[in-house]
């Protein structure tokens, strides 16, 4: 039976959606999403639902200033989107123009920086750095971070400020390249890592950049129809071994954000959990044969979304259903700057 994009669409009160963080990161509520239960909790307490030698996989993916402004040899006005960095004079970017910029032409921005126009690719545009002066930035990195702007996602009804900047970044970023946190990851602070530590969980990593992609709607009828965008991942080896040996000790593999979960079903898609790193565009619908995770931490997802399907899969759409229209009735707040479940894996009852 062929599944309907208005099977994962719900009603959700716009007062529901966050703008900002709570005050603490480990303050926001925790929904624990059993098999037959739903618990209502906080996530400081994360670690009285986990045990001894359970492994917690997190997605250590750095946050980019991506968004920047610049114009046309036109004169008109530019907003640059930068979605990945394949060198640090190359990257594929959305531009949002009255008339997008053709192969060949030049985007100015500020501080004497320029961008080539190479080629399209499909939605995006290839473009090449170029200094315009000595005193230019040294490359993308470097640009981003003195002139770009945090893109926060578009639900969110503000302008960057100085609170995002640390907020909208999880405290254990390391590697540059998304261009939108993975969420769940925000709940986390040194303090709860240190009482998971105490009682016996262990924490490995993975990399995937999340992409614009992670925002984009489903539009198609029946969801088998919807093509799914490409995100960059990698698996180190460390981390293959950390599972192994939880597995071994009978603990639970736990994937902190549908990013954690994709790039570890990614790299076990071959039956046997390959480590390296490679581009992605999995697609984790109902019926999906989940190799690797045991248990997610995710935050609320948005309606008629490919995450919202990817959760339906892990645990149940009629758990999931059950789920959502109890974080409803209790005020839950929703999407990146919202609260948290813990959903173990399942079918629908």
């Amino acid at each position: 039976m062929k599944l309907r994009t208005d099977d994962f669409d719900y009603f959700l009160p716009e007062s529901l959606i966050a703008q900002t963080p709570v005050p603490q990161r480990t303050h926001s509520r925790l929904m624990v999403v059993g098999e037959s239960t739903i618990e209502d909790s906080y996530f400081y307490h994360l670690d009285q639902w986990l045990r001894p030698h359970d492994l917690l996989i997190l997605n250590n993916t750095q946050v980019l200033k991506a968004r920047l402004f610049g114009k046309k040899d036109s004169g008109g006005k530019v907003e640059c989107l930068v979605e990945r960095v394949s060198s640090p004079h190359r990257a594929l970017v959305h531009f949002r123009a009255s008339h997008a910029p053709k192969p060949g032409s030049l985007v100015y921005f500020d501080h004497d920086v320029a961008l080539t126009v190479t080629q399209r690719v499909e939605d995006l545009f290839e473009v090449e750095f170029v200094r315009l002066s000595q005193n230019s930035p040294q490359d993308f990195f470097v640009w981003m971070e003195q002139d770009g702007v945090l893109p926060l996602p578009p639900y969110i009804d503000r302008s960057q400020d100085l609170q995002d900047i640390e907020r909208y970044q999880t405290v254990y970023a390391q590697v540059p390249g998304a261009i939108a946190a993975p969420t769940a990851g925000l709940h986390f602070d040194e303090e709860l890592f240190e009482r998971l530590r105490e009682k016996g969980v262990a924490v490995a990593h993975v990399t995937l950049h999340v992409g614009a992609g992670t925002f984009a709607p489903v539009k198609v009828d029946f969801v088998e129809q919807h093509v799914m965008h490409k995100e960059w991942y990698f698996i180190p080896e460390d981390t293959i071994q950390a599972i192994k040996h939880c597995q071994e000790r009978g603990g639970r593999v736990i994937a902190v954000g549908t990013t954690s979960m994709r790039a570890l079903e990614s790299g076990a898609l071959n039956k046997e959990l390959q480590a390296g790193s490679q581009e992605t565009d999995i697609f984790i619908t109902p019926g999906f044969e989940f190799k690797v995770i045991d248990m997610l931490v995710t935050n609320f997802h948005l309606p008629r979304s490919t995450l919202l399907m990817l959760v339906s899969a892990f645990s149940g759409l009629k758990r999931m259903r059950r789920a959502y229209q109890h974080a409803i009735d209790q005020k839950y707040r929703f999407f990146s700057y919202g609260d948290a479940m813990l959903l173990t894996r399942g079918q629908d009852q």
